[in-house]
């Protein structure tokens, strides 16, 4: 009899200590997957900020830069993809997308001496700068979160509960494609 309890509050305490390590990993995911999910809203948050801006931008081109239209075509269109993205994704390719557009359009800019006079148009891109940087460092911050919660989702035993409760990769911001080509600017013209 003693033998039974014995083994009984031995399987009682085994299952007990083993209740705690899933509660715990298993709140340390949420913790992680919740940083991730915060890091993800202050993107997008940035992005929208610039995704404002940027009509402001393309209007003042365009009053200088009629004949420029396709540049101006892909800044627009490329907004409109990046405000219609929904997954991390989408958004990582929407916003490669966008960053290109502007790019070319800046480089538009420096065959119009006028317009980067223009203390409006100098306004503007001060503002379009600072909202590229905030964005990167968001961009550095998601992935730095999400990267913690990728490492700790693949770890052991971390990585039984998070099969288990289902706890998914995150996907990680990456440089767009060309983004380690510089932009030429050519003043022949």
């Amino acid at each position: 009899m003693r033998t039974s309890r014995r083994l009984l509050a031995g399987i009682v305490l085994v299952i007990f200590l083993l209740g705690v390590v899933i509660v715990n990993k298993y709140n340390s995911l949420v913790r992680l997957e919740e940083n991730v999910n915060t890091a993800s809203s202050n993107i997008d948050t940035k992005l929208q900020r610039r995704n404002d801006l940027i009509p402001n931008v393309v209007n003042t081109v365009k009053g200088y830069a009629k004949q420029e239209k396709g540049v101006i075509d892909s800044v627009t269109n490329a907004r409109t993809k990046l405000a219609g993205a929904s997954t991390t994704e989408d958004k990582v390719k929407a916003d490669s997308e966008l960053s290109s557009a502007i790019s070319k359009l800046l480089v538009v800019v420096e065959n119009y001496p006028d317009l980067k006079s223009s203390q409006n148009f100098r306004d503007l891109t001060v503002e379009l700068e600072g909202a590229e940087n905030r964005i990167a460092i968001a961009r550095k911050d998601y992935n730095a979160a999400a990267n913690d919660y990728n490492v700790k989702r693949r770890t052991f035993p971390t990585n039984i509960v998070a099969n288990i409760f289902g706890f998914k990769e995150k996907a990680l911001y990456k440089a767009s494609e060309g983004a380690q080509n510089v932009p030429s600017v050519d003043f022949s013209k």
